[in-house]
């Protein structure tokens, strides 16, 4: 039966052995037979993916089929690929894995069945069928029974190397999304968070166009006795799984979410959490995660003693631990949550300017949704080397097929009508830029945090901030009052002043080279350098 889905994907005659659902320990053990990696004294598996430590933007393409032509916002971050270029890689890539033995797992995206796609992830590293494995939600045995046709295949050859100048590519890497054929190709690179992120923009795509939810690039979280929920937008850097991964809080999940209106759910059945300087002292629960079952992806490992280091880069920045979310201990192992009271909007400030929190109105908190600015950290991508300030729309914008302004609108909607409060939290520098100044203090933070979710910020004093357009509180316990107003830790004023400009100029040149149909009302919401 599975050699004949297979021959539907592509793949004829196969030759080789097939391994479908496979457990985790039987991926393991295959992992290591094939000297694909090696276990760590943890337990881990840990694997190396050569030239790409990273995700390949360049190589990612979405092919141009009628069904999306109309729908897609093509540019640089969603380029177009003829589909007989398409035909062509896939063709090369099935009949590479003609002879390959593949390693074929099943699962859903999204925890909430109601809205769940089904994603079978056919592979020729067992490693990375592992992956596939803890990232997704896993099927019980009666849903596999039942499962059928998936909605969506991924299918990956990461040691193939295709021929650039054939195909019209950038590289021997190329990632293609079809969503006429339902199928993801990934050839060229091991890294794993191709296959990730690639089905993460699948249903970014699928959710607000047939089920009307927002997908959301974002942590999630809840009390446990009460059932509220927040939302955590951030990109990698500012703190979004450190902050949301509370121990006084059922965590939903660390990265990829919808809000239906039945409230949040978790897009995956794991965690990829950055694995670079983690201990147990910063980050506890990630940190104990790190066992058998786990894989960790670029990082060094001693080769008598099996002890990961991880504080050593030598490989790169972007080292990478995947695990199942049942690893953290107050995970929400339903992965869904109730409508969230609270969004927190998370930016590493590199020009050490915007205030450590601020309330944002809707149309503000539109506005910040769709500029999504931060400063990018080292590693992340390919040719990233150091903190550069960056805007990344909708807080992920290499996986948000769409329109930026449609998933904007849906996200105002709810506000609106579930009077949902959001708040914007700089965890990056104060009393100077980046090099002159301090990152701001964790335990500053997270007071922060627990004062938003909490409600007790409302009962502050809050000034208006006239350059940013956002309301500042004054007092937070257990924050110093002069943190939160950024103007006061710097020395000079007057550099603050001008500082705070350049980067509101910032914000409005970004909107308006790439939102001209803004909304009036959203447009005058943000920062204004005049």
């Amino acid at each position: 039966m599975i050699e004949d889905y297979l021959a539907k994907c592509g793949i004829t005659n196969h030759t080789g052995a097939t391994v479908l659902d496979a457990a985790p320990a039987v991926l393991v053990e295959d992992a290591l037979a094939r000297h694909e990696g090696v276990l760590t004294n943890t337990g881990a598996l840990a694997v190396t993916t050569g030239k790409y430590t990273g995700r390949s933007p360049k190589d990612r393409f979405i092919v141009d089929t009628p069904d999306v032509h109309e729908k897609i916002a093509w540019g640089k971050v969603n380029m177009p690929m003829k589909e007989e270029t398409y035909q062509a890689i896939k063709q090369e890539v099935c009949g590479y894995l003609a002879d390959k033995d593949l390693f074929v797992v099943r699962g859903y995206a999204g925890a909430d069945r109601k809205y769940s796609r089904k994603f079978t992830v056919i592979c020729e590293r067992a490693s990375q069928a592992l992956f596939a494995k803890q990232m997704l939600v896993r099927p019980n045995a009666d849903e596999l029974k039942a499962y059928g046709e998936p909605d969506f295949t991924v299918i990956a050859a990461p040691m193939l190397k295709l021929d650039a100048q054939k195909y019209g590519i950038h590289s021997e890497a190329c990632v293609m999304i079809n969503f006429q054929e339902r199928k993801i190709v990934i050839a060229g690179t091991q890294y794993s968070g191709e296959i990730k992120k690639s089905m993460f923009s699948v249903m970014n795509y699928l959710m607000p166009t047939e089920e009307n939810i927002l997908p959301m690039h974002s942590s999630c979280n809840m009390d446990p006795k009460t059932g509220d929920t927040a939302v955590f937008f951030g990109l990698s850097g500012t703190g979004k799984t450190t902050l949301s991964a509370d121990p006084n809080r059922a965590l939903i999940g660390d990265d990829e979410h919808g809000w239906s209106d039945d409230g949040v759910f978790n897009f995956e059945g794991g965690c990829y959490a950055k694995a670079i300087r983690i201990s147990y002292v910063t980050e506890p629960q990630i940190y104990s995660a790190i066992r058998f079952g786990a894989i960790a992806e670029n990082v060094i490992v001693d080769p008598e003693t099996r002890e990961p280091d991880y504080f050593d880069g030598s490989l790169t920045e972007n080292t990478r631990v995947a695990y199942p979310v049942e690893y953290i201990d107050n995970a929400q192992l339903l992965g869904h949550g109730g409508t969230p009271k609270v969004v927190i909007m998370l930016t590493a400030d590199a020009f050490g300017v915007l205030p450590p929190i601020s309330r944002l109105s809707k149309e503000a908190a539109m506005y910040h949704f769709v500029s999504g600015f931060t400063s990018k950290v080292a590693g992340t991508e390919r040719g990233i080397t150091e903190p550069t300030p960056t805007f990344s729309t909708l807080f992920g914008e290499p996986f948000m097929p769409l329109n930026p302004l449609v998933y904007a609108d849906m996200f105002g909607e709810r506000m609106e009508k579930y009077g949902t409060r959001v708040y914007l939290i700089n965890t990056g520098w104060t009393g100077g830029p980046y090099g002159v100044g301090k990152r701001i203090n964790l335990s500053y933070t997270r007071a922060m945090v627990t004062a938003a979710l909490t409600g007790a910020i409302e009962s502050a004093p809050f000034v208006h901030h006239d350059v940013f357009n956002v309301d500042v509180p004054q007092h937070i316990e257990g924050v110093p009052d002069i943190v939160l107003n950024p103007r006061s830790t710097w020395e000079d004023k007057l550099a603050y002043d001008a500082q705070a400009k350049k980067l509101a100029a910032m914000f409005e040149k970004n909107a308006a080279e790439k939102y001209p149909d803004m909304d009036d009302a959203v447009r005058a919401a943000g920062p204004t350098s005049k």
